[in-house]
């Protein structure tokens, strides 16, 4: 039977300080993304009638944003040289709102690129809504409809504006679509070509295969702060039962703020969130480097590290907007995804490290810590980085 030592005083309280260090960090995050002004992404979704011979988008715009002149690139728009100005539409109500942007109306559709098989067709603005002012601390969101005419024969779809609109989070939406398309626009690009003819119906076993794919995708290979936490974990022991112990508590608890999170219940912004997941890559991997064997308290570190993860997969989710019918199943498919992409890195790790050197007295003196030390250093980078201290 295996018995877990209890650390040195020492050991102890430096254990305790880093934890407390992670604890003020979250709270001095929250405080700051709080009173934060950013010049958030549109949101647009575009949707194909073939049988009416036209597309349509929807965009969710902060208008006030760009009717100020506020530049894209700044993290706050409160060091932006207009913000006064853009503080002041932000009050305005809807009406007052509207005869701002009726003014510059013109400036805005020139600006914006519908394209058919590569070559510009024109689109119609079928309605605007401005909504009320709410909530200062918020950014209100315009929302825009517009329609245009599908030639015969026509393939390919892309769209682009001008860069001093901002960033564009594209998507395809269509009932059950086979092919989602998501893609992030940005310094005035155009989007890639969207084959009209793959945006279809499909099945719910085609559903489950496709969130499948993009969870474990969401993992392997692009999530690489998340194969860097899973990796810090397995690095610890090679051991079943504590591997079993620490995964077990993240997969709880990524599953429940997953869940959450897709469904608009609890809402962290990633300002928020990126930085700490970083934090959390670095405190596995300092852990791993000061303490042999696994701590009482480990796994319920390792379980609140999972709920921001969780939050972390919703982001991904949540760019999906799945409708309601859909929502069950595509959740737990993607969490599937998910699951299986970290039994494939433990896999992995067990394969290159632990089949061969796990039980050799040099393992942690070799492996564990060097392994852990690079895990660290590049958890720090990300950390720091991500709270904009470095570029």
């Amino acid at each position: 039977m295996q018995t877990h030592a209890m650390p040195q005083p020492a050991l102890w309280r430096r254990i305790v300080w880093l934890q407390s260090l992670i604890l003020g960090l979250w709270l001095g995050l929250a405080a700051t993304a709080a009173s934060a002004h950013v010049f958030v992404a549109t949101n647009a979704a575009v949707n194909f009638d073939r049988a009416a011979s036209h597309f349509g988008m929807h965009f969710e715009i902060n208008l006030e944003a760009i009717l100020a002149g506020i530049d894209p690139e700044v993290k706050d728009t409160s060091e932006s040289p207009n913000a006064q100005e853009y503080n002041r539409l932000r009050a305005l109500p809807p009406e007052e709102l509207k005869k701002a942007y009726e003014q510059f109306q013109p400036e805005f559709l020139a600006g914006l690129r519908f394209l058919v098989d590569g070559k510009p067709v024109p689109a119609k603005l079928v309605s605007v809504q401005f909504a009320d002012v709410g909530d200062l601390t918020k950014v209100r969101k315009t929302n825009f409809e517009f329609q245009g005419d599908l030639p015969p024969g026509a393939t390919t779809f892309a769209f682009g504006w001008e860069p001093k609109f901002g960033k564009v989070l594209l998507r395809t939406i269509a009932p059950h679509a086979r092919s989602l398309h998501i893609e992030m626009i940005e310094k005035g690009g155009t989007s890639q070509p969207i084959v009209i003819d793959n945006v279809k119906s499909r099945t719910t076993i085609d559903m489950v295969v496709d969130f499948i794919s993009v969870g474990y995708q969401h993992i392997l290979p692009e999530g690489l702060d998340h194969i860097l936490f899973v990796t810090g974990i397995f690095l610890l022991s090679t051991r079943m039962k504590p591997i079993l112990m620490q995964v077990t508590a993240f997969t709880v608890a990524h599953t429940l703020t997953l869940g959450l999170g897709t469904a608009g219940i609890v809402n962290v912004p990633r300002e928020i969130v990126e930085p700490l997941i970083a934090a959390s890559i670095v405190y596995v991997a300092v852990e791993n480097i000061l303490s042999p064997n696994l701590s009482p308290w480990r796994p319920a570190v390792v379980f609140c590290f999972g709920l921001l993860h969780g939050l972390g997969f919703a982001s991904a989710l949540r760019d999906f907007n799945l409708a309601n019918e859909d929502f069950l199943v595509g959740l737990l498919s993607f969490n599937v995804g998910v699951e299986l992409g970290q039994l494939t890195i433990i896999a992995i790790c067990f394969a290159l490290v632990g089949i061969w050197f796990g039980e050799k007295p040099w393992y942690r003196q070799r492996v564990v810590i060097p392994g852990s030390l690079v895990i660290a250093a590049i958890g720090a980078f990300w950390f720091f980085q991500r709270v904009g201290l470095l570029a």
